[in-house]
């Protein structure tokens, strides 16, 4: 059973300026999609829309949940920033989205969470006293504590330095491997959209719409620097030179 469907006949912002005009898409359970596009194409617009931080849009965003009891779906954010309150600890941060089960004793479950991304040691810290990459741990656990059935990732890895950057990939995989929300994960890196992505969206500019999808058929976990990762990203750069700009010219 689907859980997003989205289809976006036309956003327009205050200024008049159309950013996206019909982008259309669907993800199953446990999907993992990647949306790659040229700067400006909309894709934090779009992850606005699908959260409902902004509802202004000409379209239907349709999110179904297939539990037992029914119940509504769950949405988790993870920005570009961390988003950590500066004046809270770690662990104060992460009980701000603790479900009311474990918000009454939840100092073993927090710590044994902490392990799992490599942060133990750590809940009484604050955002202030870790490195940037840490940071990022700490919001990454917070987006899976809520226990989403929809994460929206806006690329939530810029700015890291390499290792740091792939550390958090291989901790992301790990995560949605033991839970397997669907994730709609924005980035600028085909390299890394290859690396995480069961499909990846490739986006036109302004106005936005999809171009392309593309499965990826490659096996879990894998990294930036694997041989079926380089051999996809210069596949389909051959293919579509100029498919990163927003276009999937063919090569003559």
């Amino acid at each position: 059973m689907t859980l997003l469907k989205v289809d976006v006949r036309r956003k327009v912002y205050a200024n008049g300026c159309c950013a996206i005009e019909n982008l259309a898409f669907s993800a199953q359970p446990g999907e993992f999609v990647a949306m790659v596009g040229p700067s400006g194409a909309g894709k934090t617009t779009l992850l606005n829309l699908i959260a409902g931080l902004d509802r202004q849009l000409e379209g239907d965003i349709l999110l179904h949940c297939d539990k037992s009891p029914p119940s509504e779906p769950k949405i988790s954010f993870m920005f570009q920033e961390p988003r950590l309150m500066p004046w809270l600890t770690v662990q104060q941060n992460l009980e701000l989205v603790l479900p009311p089960t474990l918000r009454a004793n939840p100092v073993k479950p927090l710590k044994d969470t902490l392990a799992v991304v490599g942060l133990e040691g750590c809940d009484r810290l604050f955002p202030g006293q870790l490195s940037g990459g840490m940071q990022r741990r700490v919001a990454l656990l917070r987006a899976f504590l809520v226990g989403p059935d929809l994460l929206l990732m806006d690329e939530p890895f810029q700015s890291l330095d390499a290792p740091t950057a792939q550390q958090l990939r291989m901790v992301l995989q790990d995560l949605w491997q033991r839970t397997r929300p669907t994730v709609l994960f924005v980035t600028h890196s085909l390299r890394e959209a290859i690396s995480l992505a069961d499909r990846i969206l490739f986006l036109s500019g302004q106005p936005s719409r999809v171009i392309l999808d593309v499965p990826v058929k490659l096996q879990h976990p894998r990294t930036v620097e694997d041989e079926s990762v380089q051999n996809m990203h210069a596949s389909l750069l051959d293919q579509y030179p100029q498919l990163l700009g927003g276009q999937i010219n063919y090569e003559s």
